[in-house]
């Protein structure tokens, strides 16, 4: 069975982090939607779920994950699952990601995001626990390609080749993270568009852009800058290839106002309907 996408066209996004809570509900914003961080809303109460239901009166939500760990041997708890899946009925999300990676072993969380090595066993292993992931929260989930530092000698196809065979064996979607893509891509020595363009386009559903931190020989995916020139050089092929599928801006650490995030947010607006105009020129 082919998967498509949940949504044609849902526009732009922003991640909801708590320095702008007050902005956002002084008055309405440039932005389609918010991503929320999952683990940050799966508590009982208090005040992070009351703003939550708050902003969420006024805008669309997306839920995206840090520590569902769906490449760990047992893949997530039960208990993981349950109270994902309350948060989904209390948001009732466009749609639901994490990782394409493990966080811990035995129950410990170890909160960075690793990876998996590129083999057919871990293909079928990982389609194993989103089917089950899947089953439980009654819906198709989004998995994201992780920037990366080291890589498997065992390893025995491309990660694009992997990132696809997990989304085509288990039917699920794909939240292709460019920057990451570029990050790895100098890290590693491989062609970044190579990657891009060996993604089914049905698959993908959603696109994240982030700022990273350029060391020279190597680049570390750390979300605390503005995106960088090749990273919108790259979201445009995105664009050129994946066509409308929704596009948000990550930011993490040294977060600025909100209107300074809106404001790049609107460059990739311009950007994707410049590349549109271009194609349907193209095509006339």
């Amino acid at each position: 069975m082919q998967s498509v996408k949940l949504n044609a066209s849902p526009g732009f996004g922003l991640g909801l982090r708590p320095e702008h809570y007050a902005e956002i509900l002084a008055g309405p914003c440039q932005v389609d939607w918010f991503e929320i961080l999952s683990e940050n809303y799966m508590v009982p109460g208090g005040k992070p779920l009351a703003m939550l239901d708050r902003i969420r009166r006024d805008y669309p939500m997306v839920m995206h994950g840090v520590s569902m760990s769906i490449g760990s041997e047992q893949g997530p708890p039960d208990q993981y699952l349950r109270d994902l899946k309350a948060l989904i009925r209390r948001v009732e999300p466009l749609w639901v990601s994490d990782h394409l990676c493990w966080t811990g072993v035995h129950g410990r969380n170890l909160h960075d995001l690793f990876p998996l090595p590129y083999t057919e066993e871990t293909v079928k292993h990982v389609a194993r626990n989103v089917r089950r992931v899947q089953d439980e929260l009654e819906r198709p989930i989004l998995l994201e390609n992780v920037s990366s530092y080291v890589a498997f000698k065992g390893d025995a196809m491309t990660e694009w080749e992997f990132i696809t065979a997990i989304a085509e064996e288990s039917d699920s979607l794909i939240l292709l993270d460019v920057n990451n893509i570029y990050v790895s891509s100098v890290n590693h020595g491989f062609d970044a568009r190579s990657y891009l363009h060996a993604i089914p386009v049905e698959r993908v559903q959603q696109i994240h852009l982030a700022g990273h931190s350029d060391h020279g020989d190597h680049i570390i995916d750390t979300h605390d800058h503005p995106i960088a020139d090749p990273v919108w050089d790259l979201y445009a092929d995105a664009v050129r290839r994946f066509g409308a599928a929704a596009a948000m801006i990550e930011r993490d650490d040294r977060i600025p106002p909100l209107a300074e995030l809106v404001t790049e947010l609107g460059v990739a607006r311009e950007l994707a309907n410049k590349v549109a105009a271009d194609l349907k020129r193209e095509a006339a």
